[in-house]
């Protein structure tokens, strides 16, 4: 009968290819993955595996946008947009917030039918995602907060202009198509930030939000060490006085933030403009309740993204003594870490009437103009929409405490 066919498994060439495969998966990084003990260690070897996006349509996430951000960027630039103070604590504290709490969510509810819209001083928009003010938009990208405005438009999203932009009012709103909500810093001079509100009720503004928070001054420690990286000659667009290239202030000479700020500024404000008075920076049950004795229309639960106060909380920690204060009296919106949908959930089921954020759009802003913005926001969207189906809540209205765990 002659010697039987031996075994598959015995086959050497077979045996080879078994310990080929076997070498190539313990060698490979993706199967470290499985065996990272914390969240840094999956971090750091997740970058090592995969390269940096080049288009907007390729990001899984917001953060997929920061690494370009940054890889872009000068390093003082960056060292702005990244810099919280003294420890960056605070920073962190915003994201710890969020991670600690703990999400329910229901079943067998239809999630087909999803409405995220949300209303704000009687004005619905399609979502309760809005873009934080911030700073020096031409810092980022050529195109500025022009650029932003576009994006905004675009997704019809409420935007929010800081300040110190560095394009005007007019010019914002004009490519926005509609009015913006103007933030402002009090400055040294009232006749000055009198000049600044008067401007943005020319074009339509119907909302002004007076940032409360960095009166007493910031230490921002990793912006000045990112400074020091940074080899190039930066007079062109600094100078020792803050707001010369800004837009909004007519004249610059002798200009800084006010310092000396009280209640009684916030009522002086009050009487001073038509618009809806929205107050940013607020962190206590205290400070709510003294924002509603005093008139305001609004706040803005705030630690100014961990750039104010090293207070090593989060926002989100501060939001439900506050929206118990508020009862729904007046709108609150929040800000401070928020990068995911589940993020806004939360927020939303705590209390919030719309959620802010900031470096998220400025890294797409910085990574891809226009159309890295809108694809932070679609980002975004998407994700608000899953986690809204997933518990089952077809409107923002019926997001609330009962899915936190």
């Amino acid at each position: 009968m002659g010697n039987p066919t031996p075994p598959l498994m015995s086959s050497p060439s077979h045996l080879e290819h078994r310990r080929l495969l076997l070498k190539f998966m313990l060698g490979s990084p993706l199967l470290g993955l499985t065996f990272c003990t914390t969240p840094a260690e999956k971090k750091e070897l997740t970058e090592k595996i995969f390269d940096g996006i080049t288009d907007p349509s390729q990001a899984l996430d917001v953060f997929d946008f920061e690494k370009v951000a940054q890889s872009k960027l000068p390093p003082a630039h960056w060292g702005y947009l990244a810099t919280g103070v003294n420890d960056d604590i605070t920073i962190q504290a915003n994201r710890d917030a969020i991670a600690n709490v703990k999400l329910k969510m229901r079943r067998l509810i239809d999630p087909t039918q999803v409405d995220m819209s949300t209303t704000l001083f009687g004005k619905t928009w399609p979502t309760p995602i809005v873009l934080s003010p911030v700073s020096s938009h031409r810092a980022f990208h050529p195109e500025g907060e022009l650029a932003t405005a576009r994006a905004a438009k675009s997704k019809n999203h409420l935007q929010i202009l800081s300040t110190v932009t560095t394009t005007s009012v007019e010019d914002v709103t004009a490519e926005r198509g509609a009015p913006v909500w103007y933030q402002l810093y009090a400055l040294n001079d009232w006749d000055a930030t009198k000049d600044m509100i008067q401007r943005a009720e020319a074009v339509g503004t119907e909302v002004m939000v007076f940032t409360v928070d960095l009166a007493a001054g910031s230490n921002r420690i990793t912006l000045e060490r990112m400074k020091r990286l940074d080899t190039r000659q930066c007079n062109n667009c600094h100078s020792s006085n803050r707001f010369e290239h800004k837009p909004m202030v007519s004249n610059a000479e002798g200009i800084e933030f006010e310092e000396k700020l009280t209640w009684d500024y916030v009522d002086k404000l009050k009487a001073t403009t038509k618009m809806k008075l929205v107050v940013k920076g607020i962190e206590t049950a205290e400070d709510a309740a003294l924002c509603l004795k005093h008139g305001v229309d609004g706040i803005v639960v705030s630690n100014h993204g961990g750039r104010a106060s090293e207070t090593g909380r989060g926002t989100l920690d501060c939001l439900p003594e506050m929206v118990d204060v508020i009862q729904g009296k007046i709108p609150v919106l929040i800000d401070g870490g928020f990068r995911r949908g589940t993020d806004i959930f939360k927020a939303l089921a705590i209390g919030a009437n719309a959620v802010c954020v900031g470096r998220p759009y400025i890294w797409g802003l910085a990574s891809f103009g226009q159309q890295g913005v809108e694809g932070v926001l679609q980002i975004l969207r998407d994700e608000l929409e899953m986690v809204m189906g997933q518990a089952g809540t077809k409107t923002v209205a019926e997001i609330n405490r009962s899915f936190l765990a």
